[in-house]
């Protein structure tokens, strides 16, 4: 499953976007050639922080009945739990309408008829089912509205005496309802939280209130473009135009960021962070009544200048928080950094690259950063011929890099090549050094693009063992799992307190039939063994979250998969509680209001949730 991941397919393009002299397309899509920056939005005193090429979302209207539209409610037994929006933020004043001047309302107008013009001629084609909203977003995959928290829920078995915090998973939840392509990564950051105290169980949802959405909800319709399901051919290039010439305007503003904070989420030093690769992370707050409160975007005071992927790693011995950061518009396309306990951040690592590539994932080890370099790559001139910038260049030879997790540039890195070789997650890594190799778990997908671009070929994700070793420059890979038992592994984790280090088991997503996940899987990853956990007939859920039952539990499987579950016969949700060990059902939460389908979660105990920043 995505992150928005996908969330959040997006790549680094700086809202101080370049032309050529001749400020023609053609120069602003050619990487690398000699261009001026033109500021597009209002002049401000902040420090430029790199925007990514991500959801970008467009000016709402009405569409008739038999078009594309997807309803805010997916079903009619939705919209007895569902609560009223919050009113407008007044952080997002600058773009009110009523307090345009009579230049902005005229420009509104003409750039309002503009894209009217732009949606009559879109609708003369058909959408692919990558970017068609009544294929991504219905049923389960819809959004829902805020719910605020709601004390007592039933609980069926008995809750865990371990189980006390709370536990979040991010998602994609549009706000407003789309006017042409959607892809279910493009939706607003929507956090689900269950609070767990003395065997009583909470619940609440929550927008992250991302710049981007702040000013969708003053208008009353998106307003900022959709990289993966609008940004395709000439009509992308139209919409990136209109969008520029809003912010010239000042209709919109991006200079505070345009993410969505829809795919993961970490718990580092005191914050909880919601993040996708198109921006800086959001800072939300689980509240002592178990509510959730978006603080804000968060730089790290001051001391992060660019975007940072949605999967940093914690290293659960050290503390420290490990990260990446990613452009398709200027060199260097990848950068490298970490962070101390304390939140201190290291020096950027510039990693050399060819070309813009997608960098959706990595791995640690105790001493190296794994970085993968594949072969799904961002190629923006395609916008002119008529495709999509998201491109799986067969062409590529995908490869590893190993560097030390302490370095202060790239030189040291080793490259390895892994042929044919596309993993969207990364599970574990870990050093064998008797053999001299880094040992990567990851789940490898074919085709490499399958869920960003339409194929014939059904999608196939093979949880595979990469050995690189260090010594030969040399790779192997194979399936970790008989052919007998092979299932589609996407969404999940191993032991997070055995992150780096090697482990015996991971807990995977059963993501059977794609895209819905039908079950969990235990998979020995020594053995290959597989043990399925089954939701049950029309059940489906997302990725299992592993609990160790303690910080010093001596076996490594000693903990509980909690995941939410969704009920497509009687439309209602909850979240289960499964010992890890024996794959029993311990309790099971019933929520007020449906939970939908989404991306990645973590857990927050008691204790740290009351040293929150």
């Amino acid at each position: 499953m995505a992150s928005p991941s996908a969330a959040t397919i997006s790549s680094c393009i700086s809202f101080k976007h370049r032309f050529g002299s001749s400020s023609t397309l053609s120069s602003f899509l050619e990487l690398g050639s000699p261009s001026t920056t033109v500021s597009l939005m209002r002049p401000t005193n902040r420090p430029n922080v790199s925007c990514s090429l991500q959801t970008l979302q467009f000016p709402k209207q009405r569409l008739p009945s038999n078009d594309i539209a997807t309803p805010n409610i997916a079903h009619p037994k939705d919209a007895a739990n569902s609560s009223p929006p919050p009113p407008p933020s007044s952080t997002a004043n600058k773009s009110v309408p009523h307090q345009w001047n009579l230049l902005q309302k005229t420009a509104t107008m003409a750039l309002d008829a503009v894209e009217t013009a732009l949606v009559s001629h879109e609708r003369q084609h058909p959408l692919p089912n990558t970017a068609d909203p009544r294929v991504q977003i219905v049923g389960n995959f819809a959004p829902v509205t805020e719910q605020p928290v709601q004390h007592s829920l039933p609980v069926s078995g008995k809750i865990p005496c371990c189980v006390q915090g709370v536990y979040i998973r991010n998602g994609a939840n549009p706000l407003h309802e789309p006017v042409s392509g959607h892809h279910f990564f493009d939706g607003d950051g929507m956090v689900h939280a269950v609070q767990f105290k003395d065997g009583s169980a909470s619940y609440a949802c929550r927008f992250t209130e991302t710049h981007r959405l702040v000013q969708e909800r003053a208008l009353g319709r998106p307003v900022f473009p959709k990289a993966i399901g609008e940004l395709h051919g000439h009509s992308g290039i139209a919409r990136l135009l209109l969008f520029y010439a809003r912010g010239l305007f000042g209709l919109v503003d991006s200079s505070h960021g345009m993410g969505v904070a829809n795919a993961g989420l970490v718990y580092f030093n005191g914050r909880l962070l919601a993040m996708s690769e198109d921006d800086l992370p959001y800072q939300v707050q689980v509240t002592p009544t178990g509510d959730l409160k978006t603080v804000g975007r968060y730089d790290f005071n001051g001391q992060l200048r660019s975007t940072m992927i949605a999967h940093p790693k914690l290293d659960p011995i050290t503390g420290e928080l490990f990260a990446l950061s990613y452009d398709v518009v200027r060199k260097p396309y990848l950068k490298y950094f970490h962070f101390s306990p304390q939140g201190k951040k290291s020096p950027d690592v510039e990693i050399p690259l060819a070309q813009p590539t997608m960098m959706h994932d990595f791995a640690i080890t105790e001493n190296f950063v794994v970085i993968p370099d594949q072969q799904v790559v961002f190629k923006l001139p395609e916008l002119i011929h008529g495709g999509s910038p998201v491109i799986y260049d067969k062409s590529k030879m995908s490869r590893f890099g190993i560097l030390d997790r302490n370095a202060t540039d790239a030189s040291g890195i080793k490259w390895i090549e892994t042929p044919d070789c596309f993993c969207f997650h990364l599970w574990n890594a870990w050093e064998e050094p008797e053999t001299n190799e880094v040992i990567v778990i990851g789940s490898c997908m074919t085709p490499p693009d399958s869920i960003f671009n339409e194929s014939d070929e059904s999608l196939k994700s093979v949880l595979s063992e990469i050995r690189l070793n260090l010594k030969t420059g040399k790779s192997t890979r194979r399936p970790i799992t008989s052919d007998s038992e092979q299932v589609n592994l996407e969404a999940g984790m191993v032991n997070r307190n055995m992150l780096g280090r090697k482990t015996r088991f991971a807990y995977l997503a059963l993501a059977e039939p794609w895209p819905k996940v039908s079950g969990f899987a235990k998979v020995d990853l020594l053995t290959g063994k597989l043990r399925k956990y089954m939701y049950g007939d029309k059940r489906y859920g997302g990725e299992p979250l592993f609990l160790p039952r303690s910080p010093n539990s001596e076996k490594e499987d000693d903990g509980y998969i909690l995941a939410f579950v969704h009920d497509e016969k009687e439309w209602k949700s909850e979240l289960r509680i499964v010992n890890a060990m024996n794959l029993k059902l311990e309790a099971t939460v019933k929520l007020p209001s449906r939970v939908p389908y989404g991306f990645h979660g973590t857990f927050i105990n008691s204790k740290d949730l009351e040293r929150q920043a």
